[in-house]
C-alpha cells in the first residue's frame, strides 16, 4: 500500500504515541523546574468541585527529581509509578487490567470465526438492489459493535472477508471500508457504553458510569441512521455506475483474483450459539451497569464469562477446528493487542504524577496549567469553550489515536476546566468522544485504518480524496451535538 509522502518524496513518519508521551514527559519534567505549582479550594459537594477564583500559586518552582524514590516521582520512574498507581477501581491499575481482560475475551470470540461466517453468509452472490439494503444494515451492525465494545482493530480481519464479498456483488473497496471500518468508528464516537472511551473518560472525570445514556443513545441513532443512508446511496451509485468509484483503478488490479476466503459460508449451530452468547453478554453488561452499578472489575468479569462460553462452544462444535491451545493463544493475542493501550494509560498517569498529581487540593503543575487555560477561556463565551474542547480533542487525536490513552491524557485537564468554564463535565466527555472517534477515519496514525486500507489494497491518498467530505459532514454534526448539549446543560 502506498504511504503518504512528504514534498521531498520520503514516506511520512508520524511519531509513535509512546514517543509523543516521552516528549511530553520530558517537557513536564523541565516545567517542574520553571513553573510554580498551584492549588485550588474545593466546595463540599459530592464529588467536590473547584471553587472558581480560589487558585493560589506556590512561591517558587520545586523541581521534580531525575531519579525518584518511593516518596517522589521523578523522570526516570514516571512510567513505573503510572503502572502501580491506584487500585482495582482506579483509572490506572484497574483500567489497565480491564483492557487486557476484555481484549483477551474478544480475541477468543473472533477466533471461533462465527462473526466471519455470518458476514460471508449474508452477502448476495450476484449484483442487485438487495445488496444495497444489506450494506446499510451492516453499517448499523458494525456501528453497534463500535458503540458496545469499541470494535476497531477487529475490522481489519473482517475487511479481508467483507471487501471481496462486496466486490463480487458489484461494489467497490470504498463501500467495504464505509460499511465496516467507518461504521465502527461512528459507533465508537457516539457510544453510550464504549468501555474504551466513554467509560474511561467518565471514570476519570468523576461521573457515574453510563450517565447521560439517553442523550447518547439518541445521538448514536441519528449518526448511525444518517451514515447508513449515506452508505446505501453511495453503494447504489457505484453498483449502477462503477466509473463513479475513486477506487476503480486499484480495484481492477485484483478483481480477477477474488475468491471466497471462507470454505464454509453456511452458519452452523455452533456459530449461532456464539453470536447469541455475545448478544446476551452485551445485554448482561448493560443490565449490570444500570441496575447494579457494576464497574471495571465486574464488567471485566462479565466479558470474561462471554469469552469463556464462546470458547467452550467453539471447542465443542469444532468451529475453525479450534482446540484448547488455540483458544488460549487467541486470548493471549487479544490481550497483547490491547497491551499498548494499557501502557499508554500508565504513561499518561505517570506524567500526571510527575506534574504533582491531579488532586486540585494538592499543589501541582496540572493545577497551574488548568488555571492558565481557565483564564483564557474566561474571555470566551461558554459555548465557544465547549466547541473548543471538541476542536482540541479532534486535533490531539492525530497524535494519540488510542481512545483510552487520549482520555487518560486529556480528561484530567478537560474535566476541571469544564467546572471553571461553565461547561458541564458530561459535555466535556461528549466533546472528547466525538473528537477522538470520528477522526480515526482519516488519520494516518490509526493502525486500524491503515490495516483496513491494506486489506482493501487502497492507498491512503486516494482514500483521503474520498473521505474528507463525509468527515466534514460528521464534524458539522458533532458541532451541533456539542453545542446542543451545552445549551441544555447536559449532565
Amino acid at each position: 500500500m502506498t504511504q503518504p509522502t512528504s514534498p521531498a518524496g520520503q514516506p511520512m513518519r508520524v511519531p509513535d504515541t509512546f514517543l509523543i508521551l516521552l516528549i511530553i514527559a520530558l517537557v513536564a519534567y523541565g516545567a517542574t523546574w520553571l513553573i510554580a505549582p498551584g492549588v485550588f479550594q474545593l466546595d463540599a459537594g459530592d464529588p467536590p468541585r473547584i471553587i472558581p477564583g480560589s487558585y493560589s500559586a506556590a512561591a517558587a518552582p520545586d523541581g521534580a527529581p531525575l531519579f525518584g524514590t518511593k516518596n517522589d516521582v521523578g523522570f526516570l520512574n514516571f512510567l513505573f509509578e503510572g503502572l502501580v498507581s491506584g487500585g482495582r477501581s482506579s483509572a490506572s491499575v484497574g483500567l489497565m487490567a480491564f483492557l487486557l481482560v476484555v481484549g483477551g475475551a474478544f480475541g477468543v470470540i473472533m477466533r471461533t470465526g462465527a462473526i466471519d461466517r455470518a458476514l460471508t453468509a449474508i452477502m448476495p452472490k450476484e449484483g442487485g438492489s438487495g445488496g444495497d439494503l444489506i450494506i446499510a444494515v451492516m453499517f448499523v451492525v458494525f456501528s453497534s459493535g463500535g458503540a458496545v465494545f469499541g470494535m476497531g482493530e477487529e475490522a481489519i480481519a473482517i475487511s479481508l472477508i467483507l471487501i471481496p464479498a462486496l466486490m463480487r456483488s458489484g461494489y467497490d473497496s470504498i463501500t467495504g471500508l464505509l460499511c465496516c471500518y467507518v461504521a465502527t468508528q461512528v459507533g465508537f464516537a457516539t457510544s453510550w457504553m464504549n468501555p474504551f472511551s466513554v467509560i474511561v473518560a467518565q471514570s476519570i472525570s468523576g461521573l457515574p458510569i453510563m450517565s447521560g445514556l439517553e442523550f447518547r443513545v439518541v445521538m448514536w441513532l441519528i449518526f448511525t441512521t444518517l451514515g447508513a443512508l449515506y452508505v446505501w446511496n453511495y453503494a447504489r451509485r457505484v453498483r449502477l455506475d462503477p466509473l463513479r468509484s475513486l477506487a476503480l483503478t486499484s480495484d481492477n488490479r485484483w478483481r480477477h483474483t477474488l475468491q471466497n476466503v471462507q470454505n464454509q459460508t453456511r452458519m452452523s449451530f455452533g456459530d449461532w450459539l456464539v453470536l447469541l452468547t455475545l448478544v446476551a453478554g452485551v445485554a448482561w453488561v448493560g443490565w449490570g451497569v444500570v441496575e447494579k452499578g457494576y464497574y471495571l472489575a465486574e464488567i471485566a468479569a462479565q466479558f470474561m464469562a462471554v469469552g469463556l462460553i464462546a470458547g467452550v462452544i467453539g471447542r465443542v462444535f469444532r468451529l475453525n477446528n479450534v482446540n484448547g491451545n488455540d483458544l488460549v493463544e487467541a486470548f493471549r493475542d487479544g490481550a497483547v493487542q490491547l497491551a499498548p493501550a494499557a501502557l499508554i494509560v500508565a504513561a499518561a498517569k505517570g506524567i500526571v504524577l510527575l506534574l504533582g498529581g491531579d488532586n486540585p487540593a494538592v499543589p501541582s503543575l496540572l493545577n497551574t496549567l488548568l488555571h492558565g487555560m481557565s483564564t483564557f477561556t474566561a474571555i470566551l463565551p461558554n459555548w465557544a469553550t465547549a466547541w473548543g474542547m471538541l476542536v482540541f480533542q479532534t486535533v490531539i487525536n492525530f497524535f494519540i489515536v488510542s481512545g483510552s490513552g487520549q482520555a487518560a491524557i486529556t480528561m484530567p485537564l478537560m474535566a476541571p476546566l469544564a467546572d471553571l468554564s461553565g461547561v458541564t463535565r458530561q459535555t466535556a466527555v461528549l466533546a472528547f468522544q466525538l473528537g477522538d472517534g470520528l477522526t480515526n477515519t482519516i488519520v494516518p496514525t490509526s493502525a486500524a485504518l491503515m490495516g483496513c486500507l491494506a486489506a482493501a489494497r487502497l492507498d491512503f491518498a486516494r482514500w483521503l480524496m474520498f473521505a474528507w467530505r463525509p468527515m466534514g459532514l460528521l464534524f458539522i454534526l458533532s458541532t451541533a451535538f456539542v453545542l446542543g448539549a451545552h445549551a441544555i446543560g447536559f449532565s
